[in-house]
């Protein structure tokens, strides 16, 4: 599912941004003129709000789905040839590298600090800003209502992400956080939440030189809503509160080619349930294939086969920092990671993260794998209402063999009852994506830095340190 970062939006020219809100009230109030015989008018304009709610869910989904439909070919390029016909007029303005720029080099755009502005960025009159404090249990459900309900569905529109608080905690609020990165926007009059975007921090190397740098999430603007755009100023509003704390170096990621990647991987996934995969239209059958022998080729073993393979426990932190520490020496670019960074990022919690270490008969840990868990909500299906995936974030495998290792915590998900198994091709993943008989996905994510110039490189030369489509990448040495 693509990361909902909008084509040249990211830090929009306020000027510009401001004259196109005022063109939207404009033309709204153009559109609510009342005309003779329009008896309905008499009453004032219809809530747009009002109108759709009162429509079934289903209704509601196939209009969201011919609005999708509608705008195919109108969106931002998906791939290198379009992107280079295409002309970006925002991004070119921006310090981050041209679309045909030969980087060979490491380091900032612009070394000066930005001036940063006290006030924050206007929104349209209706609407006002908010920062969502997530202590408060009620305003993280309203979080959850709004990503769960708004925040990316498949191209079909069949599935979408199912966000618990738990899940939102752990991915928005890491050691370091701060409230005023949580930035939401309310309507004034009903105080709901319709907008929000999240940064969080993160300490990276790149060649020896350590950044603190903020990775940008959770962009999401109430699909009813988003003809107000509402989403640039909700980037420029964040990237004045990042700056505000002296960073000017951010990543994100999305499924559309902008200048410029620093790299681009694909999901491939693994079938657990082929049954259910199949019945969600999730999996297809391909020419000549029956769904027995879907089954049966997607079958694994009952049981495990290495041993000393167990949950981390508290007591694995140090030893866990450790091995990582190890591992990320042979990149160039890498997150520094404290204790508290692997307690929070990797020590299990149900439902959220799991890590799985091996321990050798002197006690030792050889190797560790860590995934989370992700559900998704089916669509007006009439037997299944939800998807469970597992995606790995890490996997070190030292002493025991990656495809044994690998194949055991497809073993343990599938017991689990996890449906599918998703991995990006980055890291190591190569090595057992086809031997384990992952399928390639149709989801390409590019990655980008900001105000950072960093050589392009393979998606085998990267490795992915967090989670939720935002990622940091580490670049292997030669």
């Amino acid at each position: 599912v693509a990361a909902l970062i909008p084509e040249n939006t990211f830090m929009a020219e306020q000027k510009n941004l401001e004259k196109s809100l005022e063109e939207d009230r404009g033309d709204e109030g153009k559109k609510t003129k009342k005309h003779k015989g329009q008896t309905w008018a008499k009453e004032g304009p219809l809530d747009p709000f009002e109108m759709l709610d009162s429509l079934s869910e289903e209704k509601q989904q196939e209009i969201q789905k011919a609005l999708h439909l509608f705008s195919f070919g109108h969106g931002p390029p998906k791939n290198l040839q379009e992107a280079r016909r295409h002309t970006y007029r925002f991004w070119d303005t921006q310090p981050v590298p041209k679309i045909d720029e030969k980087v060979t080099s490491h380091g900032p755009v612009e070394s000066e600090r930005p001036s940063v502005r006290e006030e924050p960025f206007s929104l349209p009159q209706e609407f006002i800003w908010d920062t969502l404090n997530l202590d408060n249990q009620e305003q993280l459900r309203e979080l959850c209502d709004l990503l769960n309900e708004n925040y990316t569905e498949e191209d079909d529109n069949t599935f979408r992400l199912h966000y618990s608080p738990q899940f939102l905690l752990w991915a928005l609020c890491p050691p370091g956080w701060q409230s005023q990165w949580h930035c939401g926007v309310r309507v004034k009059s009903s105080q709901k939440l319709v907008g929000f975007i999240s940064a969080i921090p993160a300490t990276i190397e790149v060649l020896d030189t350590e950044l603190k740098m903020v990775e940008v999430n959770f962009l999401c603007v109430h699909k009813k809503l988003r003809s107000k755009r509402v989403a640039p100023v909700l980037i420029r509003e964040l990237t004045r509160r990042v700056h505000q704390q002296g960073i000017s170096q951010a990543i994100y990621s999305t499924s559309a080619v902008l200048p410029k990647p620093v790299a681009s991987c694909r999901y491939w996934h693994r079938s657990l349930n082929p049954r259910k995969l199949i019945e969600l239209n999730f999996s297809s059958l391909t020419r000549n294939m029956t769904l027995q022998r879907a089954i049966k080729l997607n079958r694994l073993p009952e049981t495990t086969k290495t041993t000393g393979l167990r949950p981390m426990t508290v007591q694995d932190m140090p030893v866990v920092q450790a091995l990582l520490r190890e591992h990320l020496k042979a990149f160039h670019l890498s997150p520094s990671l404290t204790l508290e960074d692997v307690e929070h990022w990797l020590l299990p919690q149900d439902g959220v993260i799991d890590t799985y270490v091996v321990e050798s008969m002197a006690k030792t840990i050889t190797d560790m794998v860590s995934f989370y868990t992700l559900p998704s909500s089916a669509l007006n299906h009439p037997v299944h209402k939800g998807l469970k995936a597992a995606c790995v974030l890490y996997c070190i495998s030292k002493s025991t063999p990656l495809l044994q290792l690998m194949e055991d915590i497809l073993i343990i998900c599938k017991a689990r009852r996890f449906d599918v198994f998703s991995a990006l091709d980055v890291m190591d993943n190569k090595a057992f994506l086809e031997p384990l008989k992952f399928r390639m996905g149709d989801v390409h994510k590019q990655y980008y830095l900001y105000n950072w110039r960093c050589p392009e490189m393979a998606s085998d030369k990267v490795i992915k340190q967090s989670v939720v489509y935002i990622y940091i990448y580490i670049i292997k040495k030669n």
